[in-house]
């Protein structure tokens, strides 16, 4: 036998076995302050069980599984017919069967609804995140659907049923089913009034069919989709079931996969529409960007909350590895400079997680159409741009930092955090790159006061409590008195509302050494432009082990 040259010591060991929601202060804290004590116990115990699945290794390896082996486009059967489906591993189909089990598709009309769903979407999000994109479209398609009582009345129950059922079949003859979206082409991207798909009027009333193309069809494996077309009056909205009522299959053809930095689980696809595509229409013709804004509010949510998840589950694999690690006499963790670079990264984690929070709770005020419905939705209206643009474009940055806590452990794959890192810039780039967040946060300031009014009650609520914040308020405002060249500074003034409104957030409901290092870096000029530059008079202990995990 030959001798051992090595005894593998100093390495952390793997984080798996713990509750991911439970270990999560920050989420749990905000789950306990949103929902009425009615849901409160019944909601912490199906987080509770959905934390402990999505940090077991089992559901680890599905991830990395639905990873390691991506879907696969099957265009043809063995015989030569046109079948254009997709394959895809069994753990793809394990993760989805557990998230829409949980009731990751059913928030709207569910007392605290929107508030469960997106703290199980953060708890899935940190095992998987790919398997999140049908959840969250699906979810989002049920205010579009609503448009149409007949359709909504058979698809609004399957779109929100926690049965995965995988086959394609007609809709009346499943459980459950998946929705997905085609809206972008070649020519237009994120500019949908360019399309250039049309419909063609049959003459069954609402029943169209549709010739073009889409540039990214996501989900493509989905029951049906909500499509863009010009139909005779303008732009207009459909819905497109892969498998019509008789059993026979849709005209989708599938032109290919695309091959993507990320998000290698989910498979994206451009299709193509023949002339035979049948679709029935939503809402009225050329009101199409109307029938599905309420759509792409709701996934924009979840590009937050999807950003928030993969900055979580970043930190807490930093935070853990620098806990056990030792280097130069010492665990990492104690480290002077190490803990400043913790804290500063744990500060923008929570950030985003009790915005994301915030907004899922505005989304539940809407729904259940109470006193403070219309001032949540004017609140939602700006405050969804400035989280998707602000929150989104932190991830990377801060999963590459926390890649570089673990060194060269962190750079390679069985770490977990190159998925992760590819993985960042998505939420950033669909629904809306970040000038089409930013141009949008315009257009509510324009519209009325309403928007503006709601985003000043929010952090006019935190008024007087940090020094910081109110100078940061009143900065703000004077950046929004002078309109001078307002659109090439939108990033700017939209910047700086995410950061008052996080501070606002945090100074209302953090603990106290959180919220005064947050404002003091990010609102009082006190801070780098790298993390690890906090005030080191700050207890930034206090910080860091809020965000441990404990196993």
């Amino acid at each position: 036998m030959a001798a051992s040259t090595h005894t593998v010591t100093n390495q952390a060991p793997p984080l798996v076995g713990h509750d991911v929601f439970t270990c999560d202060r920050t989420l749990a804290e905000a789950v306990e302050r949103h929902l009425a004590p009615e849901v409160l116990a019944e909601a912490r115990e199906e987080l509770s069980l959905l934390g402990r699945a999505s940090g077991s290794e089992q559901v680890r390896e599905w991830g990395e599984l639905a990873n390691t082996y991506p879907p696969r486009l099957r265009t043809h059967d063995r015989y030569g017919n046109r079948i254009d489906d997709v394959d895809f591993h069994p753990a793809w189909h394990r993760l989805l069967g557990r998230s829409v089990g949980a009731g990751l598709t059913d928030a709207w009309g569910r007392p605290g609804g929107h508030v469960r769903r997106a703290a199980g979407l953060l708890v899935v999000s940190q095992a998987e995140a790919g398997h999140v994109c049908p959840l969250s479209m699906t979810h989002a398609s049920v205010p579009a659907l609503r448009a149409e009582p007949e359709l909504a009345e058979v698809w609004v129950p399957a779109a929100t049923s926690h049965v995965y059922e995988r086959e394609l079949r007609p809709v009346a003859e499943k459980p459950g089913a998946l929705l997905g979206m085609a809206l972008t082409e070649k020519q237009g991207g994120s500019d949908v009034r360019a399309n250039t798909t049309v419909a063609r009027p049959l003459a069954a009333d609402g029943e169209y069919v549709l010739t073009g193309h889409k540039w990214f069809c996501s989900a493509p494996m989905s029951d049906a989709f909500l499509v863009l077309a010009q139909a005779p009056a303008g732009l207009t909205c459909f819905l497109l079931p892969r498998v019509l009522p008789d059993g026979s299959r849709n005209a989708f053809a599938l032109q290919r996969l695309k091959d993507k930095l990320g998000n290698r689980s989910n498979a994206s696809a451009e299709v193509e529409f023949d002339g035979t595509t049948w679709a029935r229409r939503i809402g009225e013709e050329g009101r199409g960007v109307r029938a599905v804004i309420g759509m792409v509010a709701a996934t924009r949510l979840d590009c937050v909350i999807g950003s928030a998840a993969l900055m979580r589950q970043a930190v807490a694999q930093a935070v853990h590895h620098c806990a056990y690690r030792e280097a130069f006499g010492g665990v990492l963790i104690e480290k002077p400079l190490m803990r400043n670079v913790l804290a500063d990264l744990a500060l923008e984690s929570e950030a985003a997680t009790v915005l994301g929070m915030r907004l899922a709770a505005a989304y539940d005020a809407v729904d259940a159409a109470g006193a403070d419905a219309e001032r949540e939705r004017a609140f939602l209206r700006i405050a969804v741009p400035v989280a998707k643009y602000w929150v989104t474009k932190r991830c990377t940055p801060v999963v590459a930092e926390a890649m570089e806590c673990l060194g060269g452990n962190g750079y390679v794959e069985e770490s977990g955090l190159p998925r992760l890192l590819r993985e960042s810039p998505l939420n950033s780039v669909w629904e809306g790159s970040g000038n089409v967040q930013a141009l949008d946060v315009l257009r509510a300031l324009r519209t009325g006061p309403g928007a503006f009014d709601a985003f000043l009650r929010e952090v006019g609520a935190a008024r007087g409590a940090d020094h910081r914040l109110d100078r940061a308020i009143r900065d703000l405002l004077g950046e929004l008195a002078d309109l001078e060249g307002i659109e090439a500074r939108a990033r700017r003034l939209v910047e700086r509302m995410a950061l008052v409104l996080q501070g606002a957030l945090l100074v209302r409901w953090a603990p106290p050494e959180v919220a005064d290092a947050y404002c003091a870096s990010r609102l009082g000029g006190d801070g780098g432009a790298t993390f690890g530059t906090l005030p080191h008079t700050l207890d930034l202990r206090a910080v860091v082990e809020r965000a441990r995990v404990t196993v």
